[in-house]
């Protein structure tokens, strides 16, 4: 197998690895509540624990391969990860070290999103890396629903500790076909660690005022996203009365997003940023308000708010890398900072919300937030109306 495909194979596979650990717990938060007697607080922060720790390990981790090499932080990621995978239903049914675990999963999975793409960009000819990153996406996507579908298929026939180890399996097998894939780095040069300076250019970005508003959509954004999956599967269980194992099936919607992201390029290269960015943020707050009615109602919200979020995302980071004049890498560091600072944070407060009021109150809670967003992106079209925005070619 030539060298460039097994690299396009390799990256396939450490997404589908890396993001079948992180979201393995998300389908399962009503089994821990009602099994297990966790809070649905309590319950979420399995998620919370692992994306902020991901969120808090990322640039870290993103400094340290500029000296030790992308291709080495990516197999010891992934191997430590699927060990961690492995001892979440192990620990016992105490909240505190479930929690632990998932947080130290979550720092070593950073390694993944940290650096895959930039061991794309220096090791693959540049007419194949499009189509490489775009199979590294896909895995992420599906790694991601994976994560969810393999644990619910199999709770009622194993429980919740089988289904976590039996999701932790598929999780094992992606990762060693990754290391067995992933070819030899050979465009590596090590350089200095700067620490200071890195961040000092992360944080000098938010002074681009189109950047600051893309790092508070990454917050806000992923925040409302990973807050409404979070909760989306009691609301089907308690008020429409299906079972856990079927309630895991909305994670499918997860494709919606497959679809939109692969396709908002076309219609950012026809109108623009700021026009795409604006339609998908009322396409994702319009899913939301959708899912206070009944259930094929809902159904249909789930699928517009998902195909707009990852619209909104697709748009927002690849914009993100346009606007920054310099230090690009820096800047999408900072993006995925906010991201899964998002996910940890807003997805925690909103399980204290879910459980103070009815859906009704849970809704305009994550309303709020994309109703943020919405005004993110007026803020977005009008500056950059000013001076008129470059259409991508």
């Amino acid at each position: 197998m030539q060298r460039n495909t097994r690299a396009m194979v390799a990256m396939l596979f450490v997404g589908l690895a890396i993001f079948s650990g992180l979201y393995s717990t998300q389908a399962m938060l009503p089994t821990f509540v009602e099994v297990l007697g966790f809070t649905p607080t309590e319950a979420a922060l399995t998620v919370s624990a692992a994306t902020g720790a991901l969120a808090l390990c990322i640039v870290p981790l993103s400094i340290l391969s500029e000296r030790f090499g992308r291709g080495r932080l990516l197999v010891i990621s992934a191997v430590l990860a699927t060990i961690l995978a492995f001892a979440v239903p192990l620990v016992g049914e105490n909240v505190l070290a479930i929690i632990a675990v998932r947080a130290l999963q979550g720092a070593v999975l950073a390694g993944a999103p940290a650096v895959a793409m930039a061991w794309l960009s220096e090791e693959l000819d540049e007419d194949i890396l499009p189509r490489a990153m775009g199979l590294y996406i896909a895995g992420n996507t599906l790694g991601g629903i994976a994560g969810r579908l393999i644990p619910t298929g199999l709770l009622d026939f194993t429980g919740w500790r089988g289904a976590l180890l039996g999701s932790a399996a598929v999780s094992a097998i992606f990762a060693v076909l990754f290391v067995i894939f992933l070819p030899k780095q050979e465009n590596f040069r090590p350089k200095q660690l700067h620490f200071k300076a890195e961040i000092r250019a992360m944080i000098n970005h938010w002074r681009n005022l189109e950047l600051g508003l893309l790092f508070l959509f990454a917050f806000l954004g992923m925040g409302a996203f990973v807050s409404m999956y979070n909760f989306i599967t009691f609301r089907l269980i308690h008020h429409f009365g299906l079972p856990v194992t079927l309630t895991g099936l909305v994670f499918l919607m997860y494709l919606a997003g497959t679809w939109s992201s692969a396709r908002v390029g076309t219609i950012i290269n026809k109108y623009g940023h700021s026009k795409t960015f604006v339609v998908s943020a009322v396409l994702y707050a319009l899913g939301i308000v959708m899912t206070l009615g009944p259930l094929p109602v809902l159904l249909a919200g789930m699928f517009i708010f998902t195909a707009g979020f990852f619209a909104a995302h697709s748009t927002a980071s690849g914009w993100v890398g346009q606007a920054a004049a310099t230090n690009r890498a820096e800047a999408s560091s900072m993006y995925l900072l906010c991201y899964y600072a998002g996910s940890s944070a807003v997805g925690a407060a909103s399980g204290l919300v879910f459980e103070a009021t009815s859906w009704t109150g849970f809704i305009a809670f994550i309303s709020c937030f994309t109703v943020a967003v919405i005004l993110l992106g007026a803020w977005l079209l009008k500056s950059t109306s000013r001076v008129k925005e470059p259409v991508a070619v």
